[in-house]
């Protein structure tokens, strides 16, 4: 080779792909405990063969009613900038399907908000919502342990949104309570509850 030349520069081989589940370095705080600690715990537990059958998180679902809306128009804004600093995601605006003569409602009219987080914000979500946001609550002595459906998913209703440190008391016109909805592939309410305890759910008892 004279000094002229340059050596081809050679393909270097595709790096392997990590199966999914098991990305090194790129999973941090409690999804990186579900599958570190969690998933093992639950196939010891209830003898899963295939790692596809432990339960697992699919989506949570955080809601507000505002029958307010109807009468104060900046009570909308208020509650979903409220859930955007809450979730980190902007809200959509649920509206009246039906009129309802006796409660003056129309088809179209606004009455709640809601955000539906996936992915890493919900498990964002979930670890703060265990371990700061329920703690924060007066008097708190765990969570119900029956609030499940039957299916596998469980909800959960707070007061009012100051549980959550990113609320300025200062900063709200009012006090709202608002719905959590934990959705996941678990079969029974036992596999459910088991999971969410695992993941740092305080139930009661």
């Amino acid at each position: 080779m004279t000094a002229e030349t340059q050596p081809l520069d050679t393909p270097k081989p595709a790096p392997a792909q990590p199966r999914r589940g098991h990305q090194q370095g790129q999973w941090t705080g409690l999804r990186a405990r579900y599958h570190d600690e969690v998933v093992p715990a639950l196939q010891k537990e209830f003898g899963y063969t295939n790692p596809m059958q432990v339960p697992r998180l699919t989506k949570i679902v955080v809601n507000i009613g505002l029958g307010e809306a109807l009468t104060n128009a900046k009570a909308l804004d208020a509650a979903v900038g409220d859930m955007a600093m809450i979730t980190g995601q902007k809200p959509i605006v649920t509206r009246a399907r039906r009129s309802i003569a006796q409660f003056r409602l129309r088809t179209g009219n606004p009455i709640g908000a809601k955000v539906t987080l996936r992915g890493q914000r919900m498990w964002d979500f979930l670890e703060r919502l265990t371990r700061l946001a329920l703690p924060r609550i007066r008097d708190f002595r765990g969570v119900p342990s029956r609030s499940f459906d039957g299916r596998g998913n469980y909800s959960l209703g707070l007061r009012e949104q100051l549980a959550f440190p990113e609320i300025d008391y200062d900063k709200i016109d009012r006090l709202r309570g608002l719905e959590v909805s934990i959705i996941t592939s678990a079969t029974t309410d036992e596999e459910s509850k088991r999971l969410l305890q695992l993941l740092g759910m305080p139930f009661a008892g």
